[in-house]
């Protein structure tokens, strides 16, 4: 069987050492993958975007199922596509995948079915924008109504922020077309949870939870970034907070959305905040995240590509999906400056990694034969162990074999997990 991955990053990465396992897989090809992502998959230099070449690909070369992992491409309808031609995928069509493609759209969505979120106000024209910003609660956040590279969303601590936000997002335009609505949401407080879950629009198999680390620093300093770590299993995230987070809210949002005729088929990624009035949702990805899918797919005991396939076949009620008990870090290896300005290019070494630990790489390339750093975040050290302290300590482990000029990366991973364990 062969099997094409859309997308060329960490998360791909992990997706395709899962899909490795299947023995009716006999080639993966990731369309454009990544120097490291040679090593498991066949790369062709197809931009994850390019829907047209990527239809024309599949329709060429024997494609017998895709797995659409990034949220481009799925918001712009590669699922559609593909499936117009006879290639079963995994991924939600455009209709659905606007859960993600648009904060409005969401933000409306949780309103009209009474599923737990901030309050808020959209506004598509600046001069409104500024004078709510003049006596709106502070702090607040303002997010950019559509896909941004997870970095659309600013927290304004004052009201010289809101309006520096707000000429950025709407007049300078720094998110492009994504800016020209915005969302100004309540700021709300509690610790935050990923949950990932499989659906096939009629029932909702949750992944195990994780907690990422968006700051750029230690201590949760410095910018926001697309994710510098993530642990699993999130200790916050207790069975008795799972439990009303199905009533209220998973199940909720997947017959919202089937009474809006967009029926949602893939993963569903639910941002959370557990707030002392119970838990809420900060956001929807359409997708796998990442760094999470680096740490939950390593804990999964049950076939990835089942899964996938009984998703598409509206069958997961017939599917055995389930995790094991113990913990999982990965701590990303980043290039010094990211998510600013950085610098690419230097050779990389990757250290020897056992059964329990991987390497997902995320930005590299190969050049004269030679692997290369080739994007801000460069991979995600992983390990897994019986408990999070153990699989902390292994990861970094990992994550110092790995060998490049101006590798940067944080240290407190899984710091405030353990805190919040003890």
């Amino acid at each position: 069987m062969k099997i094409m991955v859309v997308g060329g990053g960490g998360r791909e990465h992990a997706i395709i050492k899962s899909l490795k396992k299947n023995p009716e897989i006999t080639e993966i090809v990731a369309l454009p993958g990544n120097g490291g992502i040679a090593a498991d998959a066949e790369c062709v230099n197809i931009g994850a975007k390019d829907i047209d070449a990527i239809v024309e690909y599949a329709k060429n070369n024997a494609i017998d199922f895709a797995v659409v992992a990034p949220d481009d491409p799925l918001v712009l309808g590669c699922v559609d596509a593909l499936e117009n031609i006879g290639i079963p995928c995994f991924g939600p069509h455009a209709n659905a995948a606007i859960i993600e493609g648009s904060k409005v759209f969401s933000k409306n969505l949780m309103k009209k079915y009474n599923i737990p979120t901030a309050a808020y106000e959209v506004f598509t024209d600046i001069a409104s924008a500024l004078a709510y910003a003049e006596t709106c609660p502070i702090p607040i956040v303002v997010k950019a109504d559509g896909l941004a590279l997870g970095k659309g969303v600013l927290i304004c601590e004052t009201r010289d922020d809101v309006r520096s936000a707000l000429h950025s997002m709407m007049e300078d335009k720094i998110f492009g077309a994504s800016g020209s609505s915005v969302v100004m949401e309540e700021f709300l407080t509690g610790p935050e949870v990923s949950v990932l879950a499989f659906t096939d629009g009629k029932v909702v198999r949750p992944m195990v939870s994780s907690m990422d680390h968006k700051r750029a620093h230690d201590n949760d300093e410095g910018l926001n970034t697309g994710g510098m770590g993530t642990i699993a299993p999130n200790p916050y995230y207790t069975k008795e907070i799972a439990d009303v987070c199905m009533e209220t809210i998973f199940l909720p949002t997947i017959n919202a959305m089937n009474a809006e005729g967009r029926t949602f088929k893939g993963c569903l990624y639910f941002g959370l905040m557990l707030t002392p009035n119970g838990p809420k949702v900060i956001e929807y990805n359409c997708r796998f995240g990442d760094p999470e899918t680096q740490v939950v797919l390593p804990l999964l005991k049950s076939d990835l590509f089942t899964i996938m396939k009984a998703v598409h076949d509206g069958t997961l009620a017939d599917v055995d999906v389930t995790f094991g008990d113990g913990a999982a870090c990965c701590v990303v290896c980043a290039s010094d400056g990211y998510p600013g300005k950085y610098e690419t290019g230097y050779p990389m070494t990757l250290p020897e990694t056992t059964d329990t630990e991987a390497v997902y790489v995320a930005g590299a390339k190969i050049k004269d034969g030679v692997l290369v750093t080739g994007g801000g975040r460069v991979l995600g050290a992983v390990a897994v162990r019986d408990t999070l302290k153990e699989a902390i300590d292994a990861a970094y482990v990992v994550a110092d074999g790995v060998k490049f000029d101006n590798k940067y990366m944080r240290r407190d991973i899984g710091a405030r997990a353990l805190a919040a364990k003890n």
